[in-house]
């Protein structure tokens, strides 16, 4: 199964090995899908199963057969449910682990996005060729279903799933962050329970946004959560209506599992953290060399990276470089001309990369705005860009827009 799927076992991956990537069939067959709901499937490599945990879908997991000799040898058919849960969760945590310092060194993240099929479901082989093309540009990690990745618009099934399914095909070669915040804090902890039973390497998480508390209600949100593991904070007024101040930053930093944060406010802001030794990522695509080079962040937490790994790899490791961060310049700009992920959305479907679907509300940008990224990609070079099909202006008819899916 886990071949006809195209995910690795874990194996395989994490003793080191390489084996040569293809897309999954889920996404290739009709009509065959990763399950959402099922038990266990065996093959000579590995089982995937979906753990349930409070009468709820965790998501799909990997664990090599010898896990499942150990628990035939101690009597698995004497197990109860609950504990068998209980014991898969465990093994589950061990062969996944990463530590803080792992996360904190990453320079290159890329905020993923999530394509679809025009029925409005996860386009899977999509997904994972555009993952797979940014491992092979060097990014180190990647947030599933962040504000890019429109978890948003997700159920928290589709959600999970969707980490599981990262974690189990490209876990060893990239580093997936999931993020499993909310304003609910209940939600906050269930979603981070689940996405760390399904392997995910950290966790990012926002501030309650819309109802908004108290600074002394942030640091409880947060600790809810900390403890379960590597954990980035994000912090985004713009979107959430709410600053993260830097008295509940520099609180929340004396947690073992704080990894860094995420800070879109600016530079002063990014220095004023860096200089007390705390990692950080730069949240703002157009800020992020300055912030690397000048201000002391660690990397970018990137959406611009979904278009121009290769470009963004060198922008954060290959030393300060006005001249490259100019060149960029026309294309983030052009990225963020509307919210965030209106604009990627368009451009990855005029590369021929993602199909023309939106789950609404989100709408794809007007002909002249398309007809301006043409001659972007033209100005950078087609070979700098994701895919390797030619760019495509599209006609407004080629887009499909859905808002039940």
């Amino acid at each position: 199964m886990a071949s006809a799927i195209g995910c690795c076992s874990l194996k395989v991956t994490h003793q080191g090995g390489m084996p040569k990537w293809r897309s999954p069939r889920a996404a290739v067959v009709p009509n065959f899908h990763l399950p959402m709901r099922s038990y266990e499937v065996k093959n000579s490599d590995c089982i995937i199963f979906v753990l349930c945990v409070r009468g709820s879908h965790v998501g799909v997991g990997l664990l090599p057969n010898p896990v499942f000799c150990i628990l035939g040898s101690i009597g698995i058919k004497m197990l109860s449910h609950d504990s068998l849960v209980v014991f898969l969760l465990f093994v589950l945590s061990i062969l996944a682990t990463t530590s803080v310092d792992d996360v904190k060194s990453l320079r290159l993240i890329t905020a993923i996005k999530t394509p679809y099929l025009p029925d409005g479901r996860f386009d899977l082989e999509a997904y994972d060729t555009l993952v797979n093309m940014q491992i092979e540009d060097g990014v180190e990690g990647v947030i599933v279903g962040g504000t890019t990745g429109e978890g948003q618009l997700m159920s928290w099934d589709e959600h999970i799933m969707l980490i599981g399914h990262t974690v189990n095909c490209f876990g060893g070669s990239i580093k997936v962050i999931g993020n499993t915040g909310s304003n609910s804090t209940r939600e906050a902890i269930h979603a981070t329970e689940q996405g760390f039973a399904v392997g995910m390497h950290a966790a990012l998480h926002i501030n309650p946004y819309y109802g908004k508390t108290s600074l002394e209600g942030l640091v409880s949100h947060f600790d809810s959560v900390l403890s379960m593991g590597p954990t980035i904070i994000y912090n985004v007024p713009s979107r959430t209506g709410q600053d993260i101040p830097p008295r509940v930053v520099h609180t929340l930093a004396q947690r073992p599992n704080l990894a860094g944060i995420k800070e879109c406010v600016g530079n002063d802001r990014v220095k004023q953290y860096t200089s007390h030794g705390l990692v950080v990522w730069s949240g703002n695509d157009d800020q992020c060399h300055d912030s690397r080079w000048d201000y002391g962040a660690t990397g970018v937490i990137s959406v611009t990276s979904n278009l121009v790994p290769g470009l963004m790899r060198e922008l954060m490791f290959g030393g300060k470089n006005p001249s490259l961060n100019s060149k960029l310049t026309h294309l983030i700009e052009w990225l963020f001309q509307e919210p965030n992920p209106i604009s990627l959305n368009t451009a990855l479907a005029q590369l021929g990369v993602v199909r023309p679907v939106f789950r609404l509300p989100y709408v794809p940008l007007p002909l002249a705005k398309r007809v301006e990224f043409v001659n972007i990609v033209k100005d950078l070079g087609r070979e700098n860009f994701v895919g390797d099909k030619n760019v495509q202006v599209l006609d407004d008819n080629d887009f499909i827009l859905i808002g039940r899916y």
